[in-house]
């Protein structure tokens, strides 16, 4: 028997760890509560930390006059404080049910008004509830109909295919187109949502090829694909020109490396296709972006680099419901960028865009684990992927197929639920 040292206590007090409103009912309604009551307690049950950057300091002490009212908290910078600085970023600490409160009193404020209460609604309900799924019945290829119902009900594997002679981990392996299509179909057999065809590295310090040679290496391959399954195929470029040969070849997907920021005509053909775009954060360039990579706010200039690049494709007519967004691991980042932004991937959910997030090899992995070359990476790809899964992650991209699909569909089930 427990021996308290309060009085009347039989049992050790524990603290329970429920990131889902549905564990906490069930916690709840195991004690008796009432269901009215649950719904009530719900809202008081998660602590958010929403941060806002660059505000007027007279907005800045509307948030805080509101949040403490509220019950809840707000940080601000020392000089706004004292009203010696004309902008401040801030950040509003509470449970969902103190948000609720202030939201309430600055959506009537003169200063604040609705925008910015909506804002950090919208923001919240994002993070919460995850992407916003497209309308699927105006998607005309079945294959991305198919994509997207069942990105919403578990993590979609992204198996890697580089038709490449000097990618980091399997250069010249898949050169030979025929043993560039088995490859792909053995992925498949073992599980994997879609097909990603690169023909040029984009390893750190790679040289770029024309595109010429890119297209050559990967349009044989994808029509010799898409002729023989049903799944999506990504075609893994910055160049307009062979992104449209691919999909004329039977490609589905544009998966850009650059955000659409190296090709001015990317945004143009992905608006016209209407197809599917991943908007990938890159520092630099592949030849130079690993040259001492330095942040002042890294999960910060990340997310904005990504809300940037959708802006302006979506004012080219892109689809923002067809933009998937991946944080770019590796890409202009040391390890410990790398491993921040594992640690904290489900801030980006607030973009209420499907996640992509590619671990798979990388020399992260390689030094966390003391050296190790990219064939002996597996392991600890696989804590990457179950924790990237367990974070958000809506689609992860792998070497190692029929390991990688394992790990997901056991992370699945853990946290979403899902068994299939």
């Amino acid at each position: 028997m427990y021996e308290s040292v309060s009085r009347g206590l039989k049992h050790k007090p524990r603290v329970l760890s429920l990131t889902t409103d549905e564990d906490l009912a069930a916690e709840l309604l195991m004690i008796g509560s009432a269901e009215k009551g649950v719904r009530l307690m719900l809202p008081k049950s998660r602590c958010y930390a929403v941060k806002l950057y660059n505000v007027d300091s007279a907005l800045a002490h509307v948030l805080k006059e509101a949040f403490l009212s509220a019950g809840g908290d707000v940080a601000i910078s020392r000089e706004s404080m004292i009203g010696m600085g004309e902008q401040s970023d801030v950040i509003l600490i509470g449970s969902r049910k103190h948000f609720s409160h202030a939201v309430r009193a600055v959506s009537t404020d003169d200063i604040a008004g609705p925008n910015v209460a909506a804002e950090i609604e919208t923001v919240l309900a994002l993070f919460d509830e995850g992407p916003v799924p497209p309308l699927t019945e105006d998607i005309s290829d079945p294959k991305i109909r198919w994509m997207y119902a069942e990105l919403h009900k578990r993590t979609l594997v992204m198996g890697i295919l580089n038709v490449t002679p000097d990618s980091f981990s399997d250069g010249g392996t898949f050169l030979d187109r025929q043993a560039a299509v088995k490859h792909a179909l053995d992925m498949i057999e073992q599980g994997a949502d879609i097909i990603d065809v690169g023909g040029e590295s984009t390893r750190p310090g790679s040289e770029p090829v024309s595109t010429e040679e890119e297209i050559d290496r990967v349009v044989p391959v994808i029509k010799e694909i898409a002729a023989q399954t049903d799944k999506p195929i990504s075609i893994d470029t910055y160049h307009a020109a062979t992104a449209q040969a691919a999909l004329d070849a039977g490609a589905s997907i544009i998966n850009d490396i650059s955000g659409m920021t190296f090709d001015p005509d990317m945004k143009k053909l992905a608006a016209e296709r209407r197809c599917p775009v991943v908007i990938m954060h890159i520092k630099g360039t592949p030849r130079d972006m690993q040259k001492d990579p330095t942040y002042k706010d890294l999960m910060g200039e990340i997310t904005d680099y990504l809300v940037r690049c959708t802006a302006e494709a979506v004012d080219a007519g892109v689809d923002e419901k067809m933009i998937i967004v991946d944080p770019g691991i590796g890409f202009g980042k040391k390890v410990e960028h790398n491993l921040e932004i594992l640690r904290r991937l489900d801030e980006f959910k607030s973009l209420g865009r499907p996640i992509l997030v590619g671990t798979s090899r990388k020399s992260t992995i390689g030094h966390v684990l003391g050296g190790l070359p990219p064939e002996e990476r597996m392991e600890g790809t696989a804590a990457t992927v179950a924790l990237s899964v367990a974070s958000g992650a809506n689609i992860i991209r792998v070497h190692d197929v029929k390991e990688m699909v394992r790990i997901a569909r056991m992370t699945d089930a853990i946290v979403r639920g899902y068994i299939r």
